[in-house]
C-alpha cells in the first residue's frame, strides 16, 4: 500500500499543497487531474523524492520513501518517475538508452527485454537510431521504456503522452496501461487528457489549488461530478439553472449536464437558438443560446443551421442524481 500524507508544502511564501492524504493499493491505477498549477507535478515529485517535505510522509508498505535531504541520488529502487523532461542520453542509440537501465547481473536476458520494450512503445525500427535524431514524441516513448526497464513496483507518470501524435497515442496508451495492469504495477498518472483517465484509471483524485477536492472511482466521478470544476476536467459541461430546465421548479440551484445528456422535443423543453455547430467526428457539438442569453452546449447527429430553434430536455433521473450529489457536496 502506498500511503501519502502531505500536511503542507510550498516554495518560499507560496503554499502549493495542503492537507493531502490518500492511499493507493498495490496494482491500482490512480489518476491525478486538475488545472495547470493545481499541484499535480509537485505531488509526484514529493512521492518520488525529488522534493523534501517537512510536514508529511510517503510510505510503501513499511518502507518510508525519503526525499533529497536523505538520498544523494533521488528516488527509491522500487519506484520510477517519468517526468515531462525526458533526461535521455542523446548520443547513443535507442536500445542503448533502454539497456543502461537493465541489471548488469542479467545480461543474457537484455536483448529479449529490450525487444519487448521496443515493441511495447512501437519503436523497433528505431532501435539503432541515436536519440538526438528522434522527434519529441519518439523521445518520450524511449523515456517511457527506460522507466519500465527495471519493472518498478510503483510508476509515476507526468503527462506521459503529451508529446506524442494522436495516431500513435491511442495505441500506445492502450498497450502501456494494459501491460502495467498485467504486471501488477501500481500507477499514478497526472494528466489533463480524459482519454488517459476514463478508460484506464480505477480511481481519480481531483486537485484544485493544492487541495484534493474529490477522491472517487473514476466512472462514478464522471457520472456524478461534485462540482463544475471537476466535470469540466472531463470535457465540455453545462451548468444549467433549474428554473430553465423545469419552469415549475422551486429549487434555486443549477444542474450539471453533459452535452450528450440532452434529449430533444418538437415543441416543449428548454428553448435554445443554435449559434454554432462543430463537427466532432461521431457527432456535432452545438452551441446555443436561451432567451435570457445562457449559453448551452448539446450534441446532435447532424449539423444544425445557425438560428434554428431547438427544444432540449434532461431526464428526471439525471436531474435528481446531480441534485443529490450537490446536496452531499454542500454539507
Amino acid at each position: 500500500m502506498l500511503k501519502v500524507q502531505v500536511d503542507s508544502f510550498g516554495y518560499q511564501d507560496q503554499n502549493i499543497l495542503k492537507d493531502i492524504s490518500f492511499e493507493v493499493a498495490p496494482g491500482e491505477h490512480v489518476a491525478l487531474m486538475g488545472e495547470s498549477g493545481s499541484g499535480k507535478s509537485t505531488l509526484l515529485k514529493i512521492i518520488y523524492g525529488l522534493l523534501h517535505i517537512e510536514e508529511g510522509s510517503v510510505f510503501w508498505g513499511d518502507i518510508e520513501a525519503l526525499g533529497p535531504n536523505f538520498n544523494l541520488v533521488p528516488g527509491e529502487p522500487y519506484m520510477k518517475y517519468l517526468a515531462q523532461d525526458f533526461d535521455l542520453m542523446p548520443f547513443i542509440s535507442v536500445e542503448e538508452n533502454i539497456g543502461q537501465f537493465l541489471s548488469v547481473f542479467e545480461r543474457e536476458t537484455h536483448e529479449e527485454r529490450i525487444n519487448e520494450l521496443l515493441e511495447l512503445i512501437e519503436m523497433k525500427p528505431y532501435a539503432k537510431t541515436k536519440v538526438k535524431y528522434l522527434s519529441g514524441g519518439q523521445q518520450q516513448r524511449v523515456a517511457l521504456a527506460r522507466v519500465l526497464a527495471q519493472e518498478p513496483e510503483i510508476l509515476l507518470l507526468d503527462e506521459p503522452f503529451g508529446h506524442i501524435d494522436n495516431f500513435k497515442r491511442n495505441s500506445l496508451r492502450r498497450n502501456l496501461f494494459l501491460y502495467l495492469k498485467k504486471q501488477g504495477i501500481t500507477v499514478l498518472t497526472a494528466s489533463h487528457d480524459p482519454n488517459d483517465v476514463l478508460p484506464f484509471a480505477e480511481r481519480t483524485l481531483i486537485l484544485e489549488k493544492g487541495n484534493i477536492i474529490a477522491n472517487q472511482n473514476t466512472q462514478d466521478l464522471y457520472k456524478n461530478p461534485p462540482n463544475y470544476y471537476t466535470a469540466s476536467l472531463f470535457g465540455q459541461v453545462n451548468k444549467v439553472p433549474m428554473k430553465l430546465l423545469k419552469s415549475y421548479a422551486q429549487i434555486d440551484r443549477s444542474v450539471l449536464v453533459y452535452p450528450h445528456e440532452f434529449k430533444f422535443s418538437d415543441a416543449s423543453g428548454l428553448k435554445v437558438e443554435v449559434t454554432n455547430s462543430f463537427f466532432k467526428g461521431s457527432h456535432y457539438l452545438n452551441e446555443g443560446k436561451t432567451e435570457d442569453g445562457t449559453v448551452i452546449f448539446f450534441n446532435t447527429q447532424k449539423k444544425q443551421a445557425n438560428g434554428v430553434p431547438m427544444f432540449l430536455n434532461v431526464s428526471l433521473d439525471t436531474i435528481n442524481m446531480r441534485l443529490q450529489v450537490g446536496q452531499k457536496t454542500n454539507k
